[in-house]
């Protein structure tokens, strides 16, 4: 009888030992399949939803399918200041701009209005300091955290979301795919961005920014015999040494430029239907496609400083990036960032041309109000008042990463 017992203790501590041994490969599979694989990947990625590495190529290192809205992944921008063109948007942590339903995230744009009432745009005050750490303010300048509305210049008339990883996940080098349906509506502006986790060579944009997607919500937004509403768009990398010296748009399909715009098929907007939005990052070019085609790529060559030709039009300025690698800035960590914007000072150029007029200029005094007061010719291409009307949402189907 005693030996049986020892013999059953024995069985169990061995099965225990093989549970323990088989959880731990699971466990090492699950953050890195690096010790199967004989070429390590150049990958790097750190965050609270980071796998460990080293990696493989090809490891899946993130993935969000939007079965829930996990916001340990995503943290909302919660500021007056929008993306710093001086948008029209309040981008807040509120249900009704970003949620996430039949497994696709949503960032829809409300009216500021259907909260507070008319009134309240020209006599209101908006403080979004917050008591908890994630109601704080997560951007102070201009004006980002508290405004008072006058009859000259109103509150944001707009709310809408912006959402990021950038405490959960941010990565270097990879494969990117994101698959989004983009919103209809006139001055509405999404975009899926990657920016500098930390800022190694500067403020914005010394440190970098890759645009992955941007559009412009408009139908019928006609530049020069071409739609540059939502029917493209627009892919690029923005760098310089400060916001006075920076690679712009009017590089665009250029030699070394580093902006590239696909159209889609006419009366096929990006509005219609999810695409696949795809990236290439590796530390000698950076590769754009949608739905599997190349849309442009750029190849660092001997650097982004002459890539923008900073040494000839900034001769007294130093190179920010001469102690990096040849990629920098392009060479560091970067998190995901999907937002929908309203307006702006810059982004919806003055001389395209709309089926209603644009109803503010790029840098008139009273943009903000100037465009409130035009939302009878822009609010019903919204469609927000119809029952269930996704035109005016951003959605996204998922978002992935791999190592390279």
């Amino acid at each position: 009888m005693c030996c049986t017992v020892l013999k059953c203790v024995s069985l169990r501590l061995g099965l225990v030992g093989l549970w323990l041994a088989v959880a731990s490969v699971a466990y090492a599979g699950k953050t890195s399949s690096s010790s199967k694989c004989q070429e390590k990947s150049l990958t790097t990625a750190s965050g609270i939803k980071a796998p460990s590495g080293p990696f493989c190529p090809g490891d899946l290192i993130f993935e969000d399918t939007f079965d829930g809205f996990d916001l340990d992944t995503w943290q909302h921008e919660n500021t007056l200041a929008g993306n710093g063109d001086a948008e029209f948007q309040w981008f807040t942590n509120n249900r009704s701009n970003s949620f996430v339903k039949e497994g696709n995230l949503f960032i829809k744009p409300t009216l500021t209005v259907d909260e507070f009432g008319e009134p309240f745009l020209r006599s209101g005050v908006l403080n979004v300091h917050g008591g908890s750490p994630a109601d704080q303010c997560t951007k102070q300048s201009p004006d980002g955290c508290e405004r008072h509305g006058t009859h000259g210049q109103i509150l944001n008339p707009v709310k809408s979301a912006s959402i990021r990883t950038v405490d959960s996940f941010a990565f270097r080098y990879g494969k990117v795919e994101v698959s989004a349906k983009l919103p209809a509506g006139d001055w509405l502006w999404p975009a899926v961005w990657f920016l500098p986790k930390v800022s190694a060579y500067g403020r914005w944009p010394a440190s970098g920014e890759i645009d992955l997607l941007e559009s412009k919500g408009n139908r019928d937004l006609i530049k020069n015999g071409i739609n540059v509403g939502i029917e493209q768009v627009t892919s690029a990398l923005k760098f310089g040494p400060n916001a006075a010296y920076r690679s712009t748009a009017e590089l665009q399909q250029q030699p070394g430029s580093t902006s590239f715009t696909r159209n889609s098929e006419s009366g096929k907007g990006y509005q219609t239907g999810f695409h696949r939005y795809q990236m290439e990052w590796t530390p000698d070019h950076i590769t754009f496609s949608i739905n599997d085609i190349e849309t442009g790529t750029v190849k660092v060559g001997t650097g982004f400083w002459q890539k923008g030709n900073f040494n000839i039009s900034a001769p007294g300025l130093d190179n920010p990036w001469r102690y990096g690698s040849i990629m920098a800035p392009f060479d560091q960590e970067f998190y995901c960032k999907i937002s929908l914007a309203v307006g702006g000072a810059d982004y919806f150029s003055d001389d395209d041309i709309n089926p209603t007029r644009k109803p503010w200029q790029n840098g008139a005094p009273h943009a903000m109000t100037d465009f409130w007061n035009g939302k009878n010719d822009w609010l019903p291409t919204w469609n927000v008042d119809e029952a269930e009307s996704k035109d005016g949402a951003m959605q996204v189907d998922y978002v992935r990463v791999w190592a390279l």
